[in-house]
C-alpha cells in the first residue's frame, strides 16, 4: 500500500436500514459497519471529507424503495452528521446523477478509500467507475459486505465466496484491497489537523 500523502476522502456507500431485510439472504461480514464506524470516528477526528451514498431504489419490492422511511434511512452506527455530504442515486454508482466527482475535483481530491453495502451491487459498481474516473482507490475489505445469491443456472454462491471473487476482480486493475487497520495504521503516519 502506497503511503498517504494527505487524507483520502472517506465514502460511505449505503449503510442502511433495509440492508437488514430478510429479503436480501445470507450475508458475509457481520462487522462491516463497525469497522466502518472506526474510519469514520477517524476521519472526523481529523476532519477528513467523509462523504455517504444513500439508495432510493426504484423498483417496487426492494427494501430500499424510496417509499419506505425506515428501509432507507442510514444505520445508527454510521449516522452523518448535517454537515457532511450525502448523496441520493437510484442506480449502482454513486457518481451517475450525483454530484460526488464534483465534489472530489472542487476540493481536489485524488485519492478515496471506499466502504459500505453491498459488495456485488455499489460498492463493486462504484469502485470500477471510481478507477475510471482517475482516482486512486482503496477498498476496505472488512467494510463491506456481500450477499449469497442464485445465478442464471439457478447454482447458488454464498456470501463469503461472493466476496472472495469480487475483490479478486476488483483488485490492481480497479483498486487497492485494504483492511480497516491498513487504513488506520497508514493514517496514523499524518499529522492530526488541528482545531
Amino acid at each position: 500500500m502506497n503511503p498517504f500523502l494527505e487524507l483520502p476522502a472517506l465514502l460511505i456507500l449505503d449503510v442502511q436500514n433495509g440492508f437488514d431485510d430478510p429479503f436480501w439472504g445470507e450475508r458475509n461480514n457481520p462487522k462491516a459497519e463497525q469497522n466502518i464506524a472506526r474510519l469514520q470516528k477517524e476521519w472526523r477526528k481529523r476532519k477528513g471529507h467523509i462523504l455517504y451514498t444513500k439508495h432510493l431504489s426504484l423498483l417496487p419490492d426492494s427494501p430500499l424503495n424510496y417509499k419506505n422511511d425506515h428501509g432507507t434511512e442510514f444505520k445508527d452506527l454510521i449516522k452523518p452528521l448535517s454537515t457532511e455530504m450525502v448523496y441520493t442515486k437510484n442506480v449502482n454508482s454513486g457518481f451517475i446523477g450525483t454530484e460526488l466527482e464534483t465534489y472530489l475535483k472542487k476540493n481536489q481530491i485524488q485519492t478515496v478509500v471506499i466502504t459500505g453495502l453491498s459488495t456485488q451491487h455499489c460498492v463493486s459498481t462504484t469502485t470500477r467507475m471510481s478507477a475510471n474516473l482517475g482516482y486512486q482507490t482503496f477498498l476496505v475489505e472488512d467494510a463491506i459486505a456481500a450477499f449469497a445469491i442464485t445465478d442464471h443456472k439457478g447454482i447458488y454462491h454464498d456470501a463469503a465466496s461472493i466476496q472472495e471473487h469480487e475483490l479478486a476482480m476488483l483488485q490492481k486493475e480497479f483498486a487497492t484491497i485494504v483492511t480497516t487497520d491498513d487504513i488506520l495504521n497508514e493514517l496514523s503516519r499524518l499529522k492530526v489537523i488541528s482545531s
